[in-house]
């Protein structure tokens, strides 16, 4: 480990950020936590370089930053849980920040997550959930779709359509990205007029709950591990991210769900957002996404993990949620006359992400001999729940059921 500015000041919060072929956006990213508002000799910034190939080794000589700054290098790659946990075990601070090495934080991050923490022990919070995207640079692997967004972004500003127009006609075929934001660009929040809000979360239901989430049963889909911030010990009674989950996806759901089973408070405050710069899009990375997704519904086969599956349906989390409160219902007020149904359904999602996971067609779920006794009594179970109020869960059984 490498060390800058290594002062004898106690750390308040420590932030964790792995990267990996980033270091473009990651030397951005550095640039900003250290425009923070928050005290510089109070913060750290641990860097973890999960084995970079790229110039990314070159960072902390390059890096002028005011906050002590810890550089760690990988020698072999290791995944996304295991270099963020080597990041926690090298952290001082009380406050753990979780940051991807791409994300562009405002001034007043550090504080505004700091600021909910000081007066209460038990919470997690996330700016993710009010996501920001912003095009930093052109990037050679950008896929078509971020080509068509990029010059429509760019088509609002006069010097940033002329550095595309100029890239346009001298680097189109280069692999060297081209830097759009400046240092300046920051300075003066320029760099905004090439962002865009995506509000996947909130828009799937998640806004209709409140900062808290008050009465949601997933909050564990709030820890996403790009921008979320928890104390310390919180982790240590969770325990860390779990190893086994690598590659991309689910790891940092899954250490959400054990704090979320610990009783810690899930908040989303959109004043703690940052800004993902953003990259290429691997196509590894829907692989890699139900490889995890599979781990997690084996290590944790539970309802309130299980429902997950319904977002291969695209269903919003809100029918999600909504799907999970009628089967405790149902469950509570109907212990033994619905075990058939329940238990296909329990089936039948984990087979959605095992059928994912094992590259199979997700069809045919729950297959039983026409005029089996499970079948008729199933039938007649779903035949039952709309009149008694249950309409989504009954949605839901339909919608897998009959693959």
């Amino acid at each position: 480990m490498s060390i800058k500015n290594n002062h004898k000041h106690p750390i308040k919060v420590s932030i964790v950020m792995p990267t990996y072929n980033k270091y473009h956006q990651t030397s951005l990213s550095l640039y900003g936590l250290s425009k923070q508002t928050f005290p510089q000799a109070e913060y750290e910034v641990i860097l973890v370089d999960d084995a970079s190939s790229d110039n990314t080794p070159n960072i902390f000589k390059e890096a002028d930053v005011p906050f002590k700054f810890k550089y760690i290098r990988m020698k072999q790659n290791k995944g996304r849980s295991s270099v963020r946990n080597i990041g926690i075990n090298h952290a001082e601070g009380n406050l753990l920040i979780f940051l991807d090495g791409e994300m562009l934080a405002p001034p007043a991050f550090i504080e505004n997550h700091y600021k909910h923490h000081v007066h209460e022990s038990n919470l997690v919070v996330t700016g993710a959930m009010h996501y920001e995207g912003v095009y930093t640079f052109i990037m050679p692997d950008y896929n078509e779709d971020q080509v068509a967004h990029l010059k429509e972004l760019v088509s609002r500003d006069p010097e940033y359509r002329r550095l595309y127009e100029n890239y346009e006609q001298t680097q189109q075929h280069s692999n060297v990205p081209c830097p759009l934001v400046t240092k300046e660009d920051i300075n003066t929040n320029r760099f905004q007029r090439l962002s865009f809000p995506n509000r996947y979360f909130l828009n799937s239901g998640l806004k209709h709950f409140g900062e808290r989430l008050e009465g949601f049963t997933l909050p564990y889909i709030a820890f996403l591990s790009g921008n979320v911030s928890v104390r310390k010990a919180n982790l240590k009674k969770s325990g860390l991210f779990d190893e086994t989950f690598v590659g991309y996806g689910a790891e940092d759901w899954e250490l959400g769900y054990r704090l979320y089973k610990n009783g810690v408070q899930f908040v989303l405050d959109p004043s703690t957002v940052a800004y993902h710069q953003e990259h290429g899009i691997s196509k590894r990375k829907v692989k890699e996404q139900w490889g995890n997704h599979y781990r997690f519904v084996k290590k944790h086969p539970n309802i309130d993990v299980l429902i997950l599956s319904l977002e291969w349906k695209e269903l919003p989390f809100m029918h999600m949620h909504q799907t999970l409160v009628e089967y405790k219902e149902l469950k509570k007020r109907f212990p033994d006359e619905y075990n058939e149904l329940t238990h296909a359904f329990r089936v039948m999602l984990f087979r959605i992400i095992e059928y994912l996971n094992n590259g199979q067609p997700v069809t045919k779920l729950y297959e039983l001999p026409p005029g089996s006794e499970e079948r008729i009594k199933i039938h007649q179970q779903l035949e039952t729940l709309r009149p008694r109020g249950f309409d989504y869960l009954a949605s839901s059984f339909e919608q897998i059921y009959y693959l």
